[in-house]
């Protein structure tokens, strides 16, 4: 007989990836439905409001999207999840210092929204999530690397592709 559990799961799916698509798809809609509202009762105040709004709706989006994917099991639902994340950390990050980010990033929500993505940057690169999505990663990792230069190797490209998402929306905003 065998001491080894069998995960709890729902439809195929682990219990981790149940809860991460659920708390995914409230936090989308509660950023597309008040992104929605700011956009449409500050239209006509200032430009930066506008800018802040607009990115609410397209993070809520964008959220909401990666969710699904990631529920279905693709790679683009946990690589999308991950710059998402990636991005309002460093966006948040840049808000708390006060240097140069979106204009109008609440401080008071700033750090919750940090730590929240940490929560989900941590789980998604765990190995056992990570290859189930990444089930393809001789493209992004090296097969005969240690787990250690791997993991630092699929940062790297996260992190790429964050600075090419932020060069994107700052030239958007601007």
């Amino acid at each position: 007989m065998s001491n080894k559990h069998n995960p709890i799961s729902y439809k195929g799916r682990s219990l981790g990836i149940l809860v991460l698509t659920a708390a995914q798809l409230l936090i989308g809609a509660i950023h597309v439905f008040f992104g929605l509202l700011l956009l449409t009762f500050e239209a006509s105040i200032l430009q930066a409001t506008v800018a802040y709004d607009v990115y609410t709706v397209v993070f809520g989006l964008l959220v909401l999207v990666f969710a699904v994917f990631v529920w279905q099991g693709k790679k683009a639902g946990w690589i999308g999840t991950v710059a998402v994340s990636l991005f309002v950390i460093v966006a948040d990050a840049l808000t708390v210092l006060n240097l140069p980010s979106i204009p109008g990033i609440p401080k008071s929500a700033a750090l919750t929204e940090i730590a929240y993505s940490l929560v989900v940057v941590l789980y998604l690169l765990q190995d056992n999530v990570r290859k189930k999505f990444l089930r393809l990663t001789k493209v992004l990792l090296k097969p005969s690397s240690s787990n250690r230069v791997q993991k630092f190797q699929l940062l790297h490209f996260l992190f790429l592709q964050l600075f090419v998402a932020l060069c994107t929306l700052a030239g958007l905003l601007s």
